[in-house]
């Protein structure tokens, strides 16, 4: 059997630019994340729960000082609501339902809600 000649080897040649055939160039985007939506919680003023209790959930629950958690409480009672801090959804989802859970032990009938910020 006659022997098939061999195809020629090719080598690479150094300084000689490449041509860009038969080269594929995949382009890296850099992702792009948005930052989280962030929610506000609001509590709203009623005519039964104490003050020093709404003082008590502001500090207990949004971490403010006594200052600052009576002014927030004030001024729940003279707009009928304010907003007690702004969060991502989780985290705010999960301060209304420790507010509830707090005023529904307590036997209070403090309202708190969430909103987009």
């Amino acid at each position: 059997m006659p022997s098939r000649p061999k195809p020629p080897t090719q080598t690479p040649q150094v300084g000689k630019p490449d041509d860009g055939q038969g080269s594929v160039v995949a382009e890296r985007k850099a992702a792009k994340t948005k930052p989280p939506r962030m929610f506000q919680v609001v509590m709203l003023n009623d005519d039964f729960t104490p003050m020093e209790f709404v003082v008590m959930v502001l500090q207990e629950y949004f971490r403010l000082d006594r200052e600052a958690a009576t002014q927030v409480m004030l001024k729940i009672h003279h707009e009928g609501r304010a907003v007690c801090g702004v969060f991502t959804k989780d985290v705010a989802a999960t301060k209304v339902e420790l507010v509830l859970a707090a005023a529904r032990r307590s036997g209070h009938p403090l309202q708190c809600i969430m909103e987009a910020a």
